[in-house]
């Protein structure tokens, strides 16, 4: 118990508040009736449990020694692509192939544990490499490695749980500098299609004019979904612009509450909040993510070993990429594709894995005096 005595502590109240935050957007979305805005919900005792099992597995991965891993990454690598494989054998759920029921249980959704394991594998291919990870075949293998679970997840289909894994993998081959000229491409690449979806989410792009370019390299139901004209995304940013500066009230939301924006509590939670609490309210949450991240980035000057390194960049970034998708979603600046806002959305595989993220983040940050 030792490493609980180096544990960063102060990445503990910004998580409660997270947690409290979203309790109390739970509470107002989910409550109808008298029972508004009551802690007594159903899905608000559900997201304790969650969180309170969140809890359990951030201190056992903080414990956990994170350098033996390294002993288990191909096997975990290899069990979470035949978990995605596996899921096209069972019966869809919601007509998609993204959950295991687990009878008596809940569901069970590998997609979500994939970035997680991912971050390990390739912490642990990196180091393997050694002198070599400037290499092209480096780059390649690197390049498969994250291709197969992607296209899996995508096949699902989950876009946003697939593209969570770009950044991942980009900000860890740049930080393990891997062959530039590849990642260059890659990276470019990346770049410009963010800048033509963005164009077209913000007008400047005609979403109905570019349909014959698009469409010479995308089916007609892939382009739809960055269609910036969707209900969804127009309810979203209504709900932000109901909020104004200091909010509604909390269990006073009209939009919302009326269900006329999809998924108050799961995906669209953060313009759920905003319509409540207004742009006072979501600086006040940017402000704690910014500083979740900020220290979760600072772990990486923590270890002395390249896995721990390795590591802790993916694992932050994993935790930054989730609020600035989700984020942007939900501003009209990006596609809504399903990216949970880690502590926030409802759910519970989410919370699970973003505890684990951060549990193992104190791993690494507790052994900087151990070695």
């Amino acid at each position: 118990m030792r490493c609980f005595r180096f544990l960063d502590y102060r990445i503990f109240p910004i998580i409660l508040s997270l947690m409290f935050i979203s309790l109390l957007i739970i509470s107002s979305m989910t409550s109808e009736g008298s029972d508004t805005g009551s802690f007594g919900a159903p899905l608000v005792k559900s997201q304790v449990r969650w969180f309170l099992l969140g809890w359990v597995v951030f201190f056992l991965m903080a414990w956990f020694d994170y350098r033996y891993l390294r002993n288990w990454s191909p096997f975990l690598y290899i069990g979470i692509v035949f978990c995605l494989v596996g899921l096209f054998f069972v019966p869809a759920i919601q007509n998609v192939h993204r959950w295991y029921r687990l009878p008596g249980i809940a569901s069970f959704q590998p997609s979500e544990q994939t970035k997680l394991i991912l971050v390990i594998f390739l912490s642990w291919f990196l180091e393997r490499r050694g002198s070599k990870v400037s290499t092209f075949s480096t780059a390649l293998l690197f390049g498969i490695m994250v291709g197969i679970p992607f296209f899996l997840i995508l096949k699902q289909p989950d876009l946003g749980t697939a593209l969570i894994l770009c950044p991942i993998a980009l900000v860890m081959g740049y930080f393990a500098d891997i062959h530039r000229g590849m990642l260059k491409i890659v990276t470019s690449a990346g770049f410009a299609i963010l800048v033509l979806v963005t164009l077209l989410f913000l007008g400047i792009l005609d979403h109905e004019k570019m349909r014959p370019i698009f469409t010479t390299v995308l089916k007609e139901y892939q382009y739809e979904r960055i269609n910036p004209n969707t209900y969804h995304q127009k309810a979203s940013q209504i709900a932000i612009a109901i909020g104004g500066i200091s909010g509604t009230g909390w269990q006073k939301s009209d939009f919302a509450k009326r269900k006329w924006l999809p998924a108050a509590h799961t995906d669209s939670v953060f313009a759920a909040f905003g319509e409540e609490f207004g742009m006072a309210g979501l600086f006040f949450l940017l402000f704690l993510f910014y500083t979740l991240i900020y220290f979760s980035f600072q772990v990486v000057a923590a270890p002395k070993d390249l896995f721990g390194r390795y590591l802790a960049v993916g694992l932050a970034v994993y935790l930054a990429g989730h609020v600035l998708m989700n984020i942007g979603m939900m501003c009209g600046l990006l596609p809504i594709s399903g990216v949970p806002l880690i502590f926030i959305t409802y759910g519970g595989s989410s919370t699970i894995t973003a505890m684990a993220a951060l549990g193992l983040l104190q791993s690494i940050y507790s052994r900087r005096f151990m070695f």
